[in-house]
């Protein structure tokens, strides 16, 4: 059989992640990064695969069959998820895989990329002696400077590897990124050609408009990484190109508009309509996002999209243009209803725009609005929670995402948290907002099991409000308020609030 020179691993976490909604209302999102990569050493000439083990529905011991069929000089896991800050979770269902993997096929080399990698390198390498190697930051040189070296000799060159020799941690320089100008080249778009499309499926208010039909589903990278510093957040992680976390990863690159536009053009072709731009920050640079936006209406595409924006960057001469697009939501980073607790944990924060102004803004344009909200940030306390959820209650917008604040590593609140000595989860599905043992972070005046406990409070009444049913039946139907009255009845078991109890 002909050796294939590496193949990416989206494991199947989902259950562990997600509880009982993984069954029908968690997003089954494509591997982006695992296409991205895997397109970039396909164009250096390497023989590549994508196992997608999450949209297959696989078990581990069948992802280690189709890994063995597939006879890779690589085993490459991807770490990463439906939203950046994802990785650490998603490393629970990595590292059993790969375990596994490796007691069963030593020979099989396996490399870890991701968030989570790149924030903690040596660490991982320190817990895991199954993994061989792992990427310090977007791994896109590292993975395919590895392929052309027989994985044994030679890897004190490949810039941005870590890996063990003589027992210890070896971890070389850092990778440079992939320069904005090299972008089509080096990151010419997604493999997916290699990916189940068919599998994929949208959040439950993101097919709203469309008719409640969740699938076909895609989601793609327009541009990477922010240029925002946000204590919370993690994104620049895999930006990094020293050795230790810097205000210098903060790195926004894009692909030209022209470049991209290829990519809706397949989405069309093959009928897929639900869409999401997974960028950080999609409505950002003008010259990037209305170009992209004009290309897509001047193709006559009909999709129906969602993109991150801030509340700071939506301007009214804007909206116009992205409704046309098929731009049917926003998700906005309001955070928190207390602008003190807000101007502690964001940099180039907006604490003069009105959020209220803005939403009604949007909202007039024809364009639906999640509010993205965050319980338990370093300032809260019980009464700017609550002014977060009144808030959150008072917009009744047409969907809304109820966070509580977490150590992501990678993140400067991840710093500041072991600074304090706050526990941090200590398993890797602790870090996830929905799993048994979700483990956030207590504030200065509030322990954990108090913010996590009033996180879940906030989202059921938010959710169960006949205000906001209301609204999705006028706005969608009745399907949309049944499902989600449907979603209400799945009750999340919380370890620590049965401590607490």
């Amino acid at each position: 059989m002909k050796q294939l020179d590496i193949l990416f691993i989206q494991p199947n976490t989902a259950h562990g992640i997600y509880q009982e909604l993984s069954n029908n209302f968690s997003a089954i999102e494509p591997p982006i990064w695992a296409g991205m990569l895997a397109s970039h050493c396909r164009s250096r000439g390497y023989g590549v695969g994508i196992l997608d083990s999450e949209a297959l529905r696989l078990s581990d011991a069948i992802s280690v069959q189709r890994i063995k069929d597939a006879n890779p000089r690589a085993a490459c896991f991807v770490v990463y998820g439906q939203q950046p800050s994802a990785s650490s979770q998603n490393m629970s269902g990595a590292v059993v895989l790969a375990e596994l993997l490796k007691s069963t096929h030593p020979e099989i080399k396996i490399v870890f990329v991701g968030g989570h990698v790149a924030a903690l390198s040596r660490e991982v390498l320190e817990l895991h002696p199954g993994i061989d190697f792992v990427c310090q930051n977007e791994g896109v040189y590292t993975i395919s400077n590895l392929l052309a070296t027989n994985l044994k000799d030679s890897l004190g060159k490949v810039l941005g590897l870590g890996y063990r020799d003589n027992g210890g941690v070896v971890l070389n320089a850092p990778s440079p990124l992939v320069d904005k100008a090299d972008l089509p080249r080096d990151l010419p778009g997604v493999a997916w050609d290699l990916l189940p499309m068919k599998n994929y499926r949208t959040s439950l208010w993101h097919s709203y408009p469309n008719g409640a039909i969740r699938q076909p589903f895609a989601s793609i990278y327009t541009s990477l990484g922010c240029p925002m510093k946000c204590s919370f957040c993690m994104i620049n992680i895999i930006n990094r190109q020293e050795n230790e976390f810097s205000d210098g990863s903060a790195v926004f690159r894009y692909w030209d508009p022209e470049h991209i536009i290829r990519d809706f053009d397949y989405f069309a072709a093959q009928g897929i309509t639900n869409i999401k731009i997974a960028d950080e920050l999609f409505v950002l640079n003008p010259n990037h996002f209305m170009n992209l936006c004009r290309l897509i209406i001047e193709r006559g595409h009909k999709f129906n999209i969602w993109c991150y924006a801030r509340v700071d960057t939506v301007k009214d001469q804007y909206l116009e243009t992205l409704k046309a697009a098929g731009i049917h939501w926003l998700a906005l980073g309001i955070e928190s209803g207390n602008a003190r607790v807000r101007k502690d944990v964001t940099k180039g924060s907006f604490e003069d725009v009105n959020i209220r102004d803005v939403v009604k803004k949007i909202r007039d344009h024809g364009i639906n609005v999640i509010g993205n909200y965050i319980f338990g940030l370093p300032e809260d306390d019980l009464d700017s929670m609550k002014m977060t959820s009144d808030l959150a209650m008072e917009m009744n917008t047409e969907a809304a995402n109820f966070y509580s604040a977490m150590a992501y590593p990678g993140s400067p609140l991840h710093g500041f948290a072991r600074k304090e000595g706050w526990k941090l989860p200590e398993s890797y599905s602790g870090f996830s907002q929905h799993s048994y043992d979700c483990q956030p972070l207590p504030t200065k005046h509030l322990s954990a099991a108090q913010v996590l406990a009033f996180r879940d409070e906030a989202w059921m009444k938010y959710h169960t409000n006949p205000a906001y049913l209301d609204l999705l039946r006028s706005k969608f139907g009745p399907e949309a308020a049944s499902e989600t009255e449907k979603s209400t009845k799945i009750v999340l078991k919380r370890k620590i609030l049965n401590a607490a109890r």
